[in-house]
């Protein structure tokens, strides 16, 4: 047990458990980004408590003794929020509550918490308020259904408190008007994106913090708020960027990806994350000065795979290189990763490099073709219209010569069309 600093905000007490799988120093650095997330939510942690156990308690997560102990820490230090570092059980928040009696919070309940708080526009916060429901929905016991009358503060935010004191029944039909709200938004986000049929797209992922917004700000010139802290952005951000005269491609900003973050939170978010669906090519950025890089690198990447765009072409972007002091570590990213490009985009490093990779994908993805097709065949080029960037156009007397734009994969359907319209 490690005792922090001392302070009249809201105080805490964050708990782990580790069992015979997982390091110590694994565990620590869980508790020590847990700290971070607790800050960014306005709480001060007081004590760490790491708790060795062969397996979880059904009851009480960490035993009933354990967790009396923590009940005297609590009692004896003014602490009023206990946070544990994995999702509690509806048993467990009860128990837990009913003996210290205090607020208990998981790392999924922080997590939303957070969310809510950064949340600005429409769409995010009714995919916030949609995934604390979910999260709420099987933890709903007397001291849930009442938290802001009872305690207030962190992981009260969001649906508000109509929605807390309500049944399960009432939740219910709240959620199923969310999701309904959500397939609008999305539909809204498919028409947007169909407009940007035209364009290489490229979407910027990557573990919390690791600087993704200061490069698209870089880039594009753009205002996303860029800060030194988790979950600074949550709504994705599309920007024009300028590889060469008459070469542009667009590129998003997402929020960023943490280990266990809680599954509701990412089907929430499908309509926001629908840029990385949508995206030519995916630039994993990653913070190289964190000791533990690698497993954000599986992190992002499980993410990837649970939004089913692991297969997209994806580049990883090792940021923040100026700040990195052990030449033998550089040395370990390239021997490791000898496709990825180390940058700064703090300090402009390297971005001539990743230019130069986003044009070759530009020059592989959106090339110019022109095609002689029979004048009367009004509906295909129509359709041609609709899935390229028309150039020109110019009719003789029988047939329509037509110059136009499109990336591989709208060519190929271009073709087919033409094909079929053929008999081939």
């Amino acid at each position: 047990m490690i005792e922090l600093k001392n302070t009249q905000t809201e105080r805490a007490i964050l708990v782990a458990v580790r069992t015979p799988d997982i390091s110590k120093d694994k565990v620590e650095e869980h508790l020590d980004e847990l700290e971070l997330l607790s800050e960014t939510a306005g709480a001060e942690a007081v004590f760490k408590v790491l708790q060795d156990r062969a397996r979880v308690d059904s009851a009480y997560f960490i035993g009933k003794g354990k967790a009396e102990e923590i009940a005297q820490l609590v009692e004896m230090n003014d602490i009023n929020l206990i946070i544990f570092d994995d999702d509690l059980t509806a048993t467990q928040v009860r128990n837990l509550e009913k003996l210290m009696n205090k607020k208990i919070l998981d790392r999924s309940g922080l997590i939303l918490d957070i969310f809510a708080s950064h949340a600005k526009t429409n769409e995010a916060k009714t995919q916030v308020e949609l995934a604390q429901l979910q999260y709420m929905l099987p933890r709903l016991t007397r001291a849930w259904t009442h938290l802001s009358k009872q305690y207030g503060g962190i992981g009260t935010k969001g649906p508000g408190e109509t929605q807390i004191e309500t049944d399960r029944r009432m939740i219910r039909t709240r959620i199923s008007k969310l999701k309904e709200k959500l397939v609008d938004i999305e539909s809204r986000q498919l028409t947007k994106s169909s407009n940007r049929k035209n364009f290489i797209k490229a979407s910027l992922v990557g573990y919390t913090n690791a600087g993704k917004s200061t490069l698209i700000n870089l880039l594009t010139g753009a205002d996303v708020l860029a800060e030194n802290k988790l979950f600074a952005t949550l709504d994705s951000t599309t920007r024009a960027f300028d590889l060469d005269k008459n070469k542009q491609i667009l590129i998003s900003d997402t929020v960023g990806f943490i280990r266990k973050l809680p599954h509701n939170l990412v089907a929430s978010f499908k309509s926001t994350l629908n840029v990385v669906r949508d995206a030519d090519v995916i630039l994993h950025v990653i913070d190289c000065t964190h000791p533990y890089f690698e497993d954000h690198i599986k992190v992002v990447e499980d993410t990837l795979q649970e939004l089913d765009a692991h297969k997209k072409v994806q580049l990883k972007i090792f940021n923040k290189v100026d700040a990195v002091e052990s030449h033998e570590m550089l040395e370990y990213i390239k021997n490791k990763f000898p496709d990825a490009i180390l940058i700064s985009a703090m300090k402009g490093m390297n971005i001539g490099k990743l230019k130069e990779y986003l044009t070759e994908i530009y020059e592989e993805n959106f090339v110019e073709h022109t095609i002689e097709i029979d004048a009367s065949k009004s509906k295909i080029i129509s359709q041609i219209h609709t899935l390229a960037e028309v150039q020109s156009i110019t009719y003789n007397e029988s047939h329509a010569i037509i110059n136009y734009k499109t990336g591989a994969v709208n060519e190929s359907r271009i073709r087919s069309l033409l094909a079929s319209e053929n008999g081939v």
